[in-house]
């Protein structure tokens, strides 16, 4: 029998013992087994913080985002192998493709993160703070990459995609990752992490895999290392109580399944689009997977006078679903993960039997294509009533983890919002209504104990994700029951593993620290203009100060006929008693005009191919006819652009991508008095000098 391997220390090292035999979910028959047993945890730990921490710590931003997309490339080729091993978890297709290719996603969509950062191994984080009368005492914030590991304790639904979009994030961030996956659909994880270490784009000791038991892995755990854990809330909660965690003050992060719920907005009619939208969510989140989601539907609310219709609807809609051996093409829901997982959702459906009935479905037979329902852990989908919902406590309490969920009744939209927080926080809700006053009573009056809401109507319903899927650009985590943690989320999810320190002092040396201009610096006047230098030239903090330009009430009228903009302000006979003014003032955007005719050189060419945008531009006083400006133009932030891929069989042609990098410029605009009257930061795209490409 194969033994899966753990991938630790740099080899793949067989646990000893037995371990625990892994099932086909679909035939019962034997795959594989799994254990940890004999391993040396406290060496696994040891070995992500002195061998691959470092190495990704030495690394830029930009380095690991473009490894991350270089991974999900790589990945992407072997996907088929990962789908045919996919299919003896029960998975179809589908579910497949959610796990696989959505967690492939997850590296691709983090790995564009790298633009919005630095090429530096740090970032900086919010903007600078002045601390004194004189600028000469600052403060700013910087991210550091914590010196651990991220631990990763997975559930058992998301083998690949459980894996990916954790991972993501702390590679992107700087740290090494252990992951520990459920054992029971371990095998495909392992899978994935063989072609991984083989396709060497990671640096060594970045990633390491733990098949079966997490042993005393946590006892090994410190304040410099993350700890993350998806899967049941009991089990979560013992872990976060765990003596080294508390001890140690290590960050852990928790994704717990919830009590997620649907709410049928009052306004839905059934024919309306709405009410075809509600019971395609119900019956696509029943069903994918086998239910088997952390974000999947539980609660279902509806009002009261549409009850029979909606539960008629969605027993119409299951009774479509075919379910067997997820090979078949026909089959639209396959197994369970295994016979422990059905007997563990038929005990806790029994459950919630004391309080509710079973509307569709049968807990003791289902129909299923091409397999055995005995050998195989199928389960029809199982559709609950309770009557009762502010009485009965098992809906809001007890979770059935798999095709199951509880239609209840509700009078108004207050309802429908308290219900929701019967199950006392939730990865995620939905509402189905095309009333935006009843979407902004839900959102703002159940937010508090839901991690995503999601509104769903006509408009949007073609191109939403649904209900279910996390989308690594947002938070994905819920408070209370759901864990209170937050994962993914853009830069948020980046965060988890960044140290966020404060740091104090004049602006040269927080300038010199990040490697940004600071407000108040010192800046560096040469005699060749910035706009000659190409990008490897320029320096942070090179300089120009402009010579005066006298701003006339030719000038404002000029361009007021130019722009169209006859805003009152910028008439000359307009009475300004009363208003904020008292002449005629020029148009902000004319101020920016002429600062850029004051700085930029444009007599011949130069290595700078064009303007790439204007960033949080402010007029702070106004500018009358008769005053005089200049301007103090400062190199701010450097980054290095990827060259875009081209075809190679395709002739030089003009236009085709040149090395270039994108250049900050921090601009500040003056009047006779010396004081600011504009503030801002301009984009440009500088080429990279040909020689040194």
């Amino acid at each position: 029998m194969q033994k899966l391997g753990n991938y630790i220390t740099g080899k793949i090292i067989e646990g000893d013992g037995k371990g625990q035999e892994l099932y086909n979910a679909v035939n019962g028959n034997t795959i594989a087994n799994a254990t940890s047993e004999g391993l040396d945890f406290e060496a696994v730990l040891k070995y992500a913080r002195e061998t691959g921490n470092p190495a990704l710590r030495k690394m830029t931003f930009q380095e690991r985002g473009r490894m991350l997309r270089a991974l999900a490339i790589h990945l992407l080729k072997h996907k088929e192998t990962f789908y045919a091993i996919s299919y003896q978890s029960g998975a179809t297709r589908i579910d497949s493709w959610i796990d696989i290719e959505g967690g492939i996603g997850n590296l691709f969509s983090n790995a564009t993160l790298r633009r919005k950062l630095p090429d530096e191994s740090f970032c900086m984080d919010g903007d600078p703070i002045n601390l004194s009368k004189e600028n000469t005492f600052m403060g700013h914030h910087i991210l550091i990459p914590k010196e651990g590991v991220a631990v990763h304790i997975n559930a058992y639904n998301f083998p690949v995609w459980g894996m990916l979009e954790k991972i993501a994030c702390n590679l992107l961030a700087g740290m090494p990752a252990v992951v520990k996956p459920a054992t029971v659909t371990s095998y495909l994880t392992e899978a994935v992490v063989k072609e991984i270490i083989a396709s060497g784009i990671l640096p060594e000791g970045a990633l390491q895999l733990i098949c079966g038991s997490a042993g005393n892995l946590l006892d090994y755990v410190t304040s410099q290392d993350v700890v993350t854990f998806t899967g049941s809330a009991v089990t979560g909660l013992k872990l976060k109580s765990h003596p080294t965690i508390l001890k140690e003050s290590v960050p852990f992060n928790m994704e717990a399944d919830s009590l997620n719920c649907i709410v049928l907005g009052s306004d839905v009619e059934p024919g309306m689009p709405e009410w075809d939208i509600f019971i395609k969510e119900i019956k696509k989140e029943m069903t994918v997977k086998a239910g088997q989601k952390c974000t999947g539907i539980r609660r279902i609310f509806v009002p009261q006078n549409k009850m029979e219709d909606v539960q008629k609807a969605i027993a119409k809609a299951l009774e479509k679903t075919a379910i067997g051996n997820p090979l078949n093409e026909k089959v639209r829901m396959g197994a369970l993960a295994g016979q422990d997982q059905r007997n563990d959702v038929r005990n806790q459906v029994q459950k919630i039997l004391a309080s509710s009935q079973i509307i569709y479905g049968s807990l003791d037979s289902v129909a299923v294509i091409d397999a055995d329902e005995k050998t195989g852990a199928f389960l029809s989908p199982i559709l609950l009533l309770n009557t009762t919902p502010f009485t009965s406590e098992e809906p809001h309490n007890i979770e059935a983890f798999g095709p199951v969920s509880t239609i209840m009744p509700y009078n108004n939209i207050y309802d429908a919002i308290a219900l929701s927080k019967k199950g006392k926080g939730s990865l995620c809700s939905s509402i189905v209504t095309a009333d935006a006053k009843i979407a902004k009573q839900y959102v703002i009056g159940a937010a508090t104990h839901h991690g995503r809401i999601l509104v769903l109507n006509a408009a949007c319903a073609k191109e939403s994700t649904g209900h279910g899927s996390p989308l690594p650009s947002l938070v994905h985590g819920g408070p209370g029951r759901a864990g209170g943690g937050e994962e993914m989320g853009g830069m948020r999810g980046v965060k988890h593993y960044l140290q966020h320190t404060a740091i104090q002092g004049s602006p040269d040396m927080l300038t010199a620290i990040s490697n940004i201009y600071q407000p108040h610096a010192t800046g560096i006047i040469e005699d060749k203009h910035p706009f000659k230098k190409y990008f490897e030239e320029l320096k942070i903090g090179d300089q120009l100060i402009s010579k005066k330009r006298l701003i006339t009430a030719e000038d404002i009228d000029a361009f007021a006929t130019l722009s169209g903009d006859h805003f009152y302000a910028h008439k000359r006979e307009t009475d300004f008693t009363g208003t904020m003014f008292t002449e005629q003032v020029a148009h902000g955007y004319f101020i920016t005009s002429a600062a850029a005719g004051l700085f930029v050189d444009s007599f011949e060419k130069n290595p700078v191919l064009l303007n790439y945008g204007i960033d949080e531009m402010r007029f702070v006083k106004p500018v009358y006819a008769g005053n005089s400006i200049y301007i103090r133009f400062t190199c701010k932030e450097k980054t290095a652009q990827e060259l875009k891929e081209v075809n190679p069989d395709v002739a030089f042609v003009q236009g085709q991508d040149i090395p270039k990098g994108i250049v900050k410029w921090y601009v500040e605009i003056f009047d006779d008095a010396d004081e600011a009257v504009g503030v801002g930061t301009i984009l440009t795209m500088v080429e990279i000098q040909k020689e040194l490409r």
